[in-house]
């Protein structure tokens, strides 16, 4: 059997869909696209994505079964420059929780808060 990766899907659970969706679109300058939920339960925007190409894809998800918070899981969106998306987070309504850092040969990371309340990550080689 194939490696495969270990995430092969994400979803950020919001309270405001549409509030989240202008603050990740602020932040990354790039369009969600409505999403249709196959259970039928949830709405949902996705974050744009290429299928067959490395890493994993994912949306933001309103739901009756999970909610937003920080202190669960993790999600960290691959940038060229961190200090950039960095730059967006607090005028689309979110927090900087730890600046720019390095983290050694593995680049650089700020960890951010979104419109929901979700810590997320920024991940750049530069």
């Amino acid at each position: 059997m194939a490696k495969t990766n270990a995430i092969g899907w994400f979803d950020i659970y919001v309270n405001d869909l549409e509030r989240a969706a202008i603050f990740y679109e602020s932040v990354f300058k790039q369009k969600l696209e409505k999403m249709p939920d196959p259970t039928g339960e949830t709405k949902m925007m996705s974050f744009p994505a290429e299928m067959a190409s490395y890493g994993a894809a994912g949306a933001l998800v309103k739901s009756n079964h999970a909610g937003p918070g920080i202190g669960g899981t993790m999600v960290y969106f691959s940038v060229e420059d961190c200090s950039v998306e960095e730059s967006r987070v607090v005028a689309a309504g979110g927090k900087i929780i730890r600046p720019k850092f390095s983290i050694g040969e593995f680049g650089w990371v700020t960890l951010c808060e979104d419109s929901e309340g979700n810590m997320f990550g920024l991940n750049s080689m530069k």
